[in-house]
């Protein structure tokens, strides 16, 4: 897919590196890591709420093969979601937090509103 930003990883490791990092931001509602990773993040985990706007079997058992906590999709679909029923889209917010020290690498906070 030419959207898809590969982060200086292999397929696999940078899958892995989304799904852990989709957990998170589901469990605790917000993360700080770097730009392009948080614009990465913030595209699955929009597919995964709307996704779970549609409170199907179907639906609970893709999220399930994605999100690596059981109780994390239980809360996605029982807390997240409804949430943003009447919302199309943009369910998460990424502020830039300037250069980190050391590499001076752009991060950002990405968060649920």
């Amino acid at each position: 897919m030419p959207g898809t930003r590969k982060l200086g990883r292999t397929s696999d490791h940078r899958t892995a590196m989304l799904r852990a990092m989709v957990t998170y931001l589901f469990e605790n509602g917000k993360i700080e890591t770097t730009a392009p990773r948080a614009k990465e993040v913030r595209s699955m985990a929009e597919k995964y709420i709307t996704l779970a706007k549609t409170n199907t079997l179907h639906s609970k058992r893709q999220a399930l093969a994605f999100i690596t906590k059981e109780d994390i999709v239980k809360k996605l679909y029982d807390e997240i979601a409804p949430k943003y029923m009447e919302v199309n889209g943009g369910y998460c917010r990424i502020t830039k937090t300037g250069p980190r020290r050391g590499d001076a690498a752009e991060m950002a906070i990405i968060e649920l509103i």
